[in-house]
């Protein structure tokens, strides 16, 4: 009878005792923590989509008139120079009224001669004539008449002149409508896709349809990148503003760079961000060996940069103010002035010193000021 009396009273000591330990005695919470360090801080922009290697220069090229394809000197991946001839069309019926075009001016200018010799003749027959005149052996009549023949004669000598310009600018004509029918190298490159085989029929691109060109020239040893940048940051972009390129294709590894273009117009794309397309130059030609064209590309332009200051990772901080400072087992909410920042570190210009341990994820469960905490790194080594 007393024992029943007594345990009650036991247990209710002993959750009293538990209760008042765990007060004195909180479990500690474990947190991810990082240091404050000295370095450098950037302020960045990145671009909003994947950018794209290109060529400094490339020709998606095409015959200006359709026709049967009668030569293709050039494979896929052969080197050419400037001028060369990289499609022909059949155009004997052209080369026909070209020739015709030539002999057209040989004979127009065969007749301005024999016109203005003619010309010539009947003018020192006017001239003799005058001199009789003057002498009475000649009517006026027939002064008239020498006079007026020789002005005929020298009409129509200009009349065959103009006929030798007019065959020389058909001639030209010609020799344009030929032209139009070869597809001529403008610039030294590589030939990078032919879409076409001998014999085949091609057509230029009616309007409002784009098809595919005949021949993708492309020069080799100089690339860009195209990169879209929201409309937000475009206005504090610069050229020569230096920047890091990276690749998809080649992880780990950064390319130096710098602006080189700022486009002129706001992107204004159906379901996606208003952007700016910037183009940005590689610094070392030794790169461009690794490069092909249409390698995905991602871009930091560099806008600002600090050398030497304290920094924190971006991530520890708290409404771009506060940071939880892990000092002798506790957790400390403090507020701390930053300056330049990026998605890795944040400039620190007063309110912590270097080598003291904050927590990375402040909006954790749990964590708050004054809590019981442990680094998860020293939690693991115990």
């Amino acid at each position: 009878m007393r024992m029943s009396r007594v345990l009650p009273v036991v247990l209710v000591l002993a959750v009293a005792v538990w209760w008042w330990w765990q007060q004195q005695h909180p479990a500690a919470l474990e947190v991810s923590v990082g240091t404050v360090t000295r370095g450098a801080v950037e302020a960045t922009v990145a671009n909003t989509r994947a950018g794209t290697v290109k060529a400094c220069r490339r020709a998606k090229m095409s015959p200006s008139m359709g026709g049967q394809i009668s030569a293709l000197p050039f494979a896929e991946g052969a080197q050419v120079k400037s001028g060369d001839v990289l499609l022909r069309l059949w155009n004997n019926d052209l080369q026909a009224s070209l020739q015709a075009a030539r002999e057209g001016v040989a004979a127009a200018s065969k007749q301005q001669d024999a016109a203005c010799l003619q010309a010539a003749e009947a003018r020192r027959v006017a001239e003799r004539s005058s001199r009789l005149r003057q002498s009475a052996s000649i009517s006026p009549q027939e002064l008239d008449k020498a006079n007026t023949a020789a002005s005929v004669a020298e009409a129509n000598c200009k009349a065959a002149k103009a006929q030798v310009t007019l065959a020389d600018a058909q001639l030209q004509a010609a020799q344009a409508q030929l032209e139009r029918t070869i597809l001529t190298a403008p610039f030294a490159g590589v030939i990078a896709d032919i879409n076409g085989e001998l014999n085949e029929y091609v057509t230029p691109s009616p309007p409002g349809i784009q098809t595919l060109p005949v021949v993708d020239l492309i020069e080799p040893g100089c690339f860009m990148v195209s990169a879209p940048i929201d409309e937000v940051d475009a206005p504090r972009i610069k050229p020569a503003l230096p920047a890091r390129i990276t690749l998809d294709a080649w992880r780990g590894r950064e390319f130096a760079g710098k602006v080189m273009r700022i486009g002129s117009y706001v992107v204004d794309l159906e379901k996606q961000a208003r952007t700016v397309e910037v183009e940005l130059a590689f610094n070392h030609p030794d790169d461009f060996k690794d490069l092909l064209v249409g390698y995905s590309a991602d871009v930091d332009i560099i806008l600002e940069t600090h050398p030497d200051v304290l920094r924190i990772p971006t991530e520890a901080l708290l409404d771009k103010q506060y940071v939880y400072v892990l000092a002798d087992g506790k957790l400390a909410k403090r507020k701390i002035q930053t300056g330049l920042s990026n998605w890795s570190f944040t400039e620190v210009s007063s309110g912590l010193e270097a080598g003291a341990q904050i927590v990375t994820t402040p909006g954790a469960t749990g964590i708050a000021d004054g809590v019981a905490a442990v680094a998860k790194e020293a939690a693991n080594e115990q």
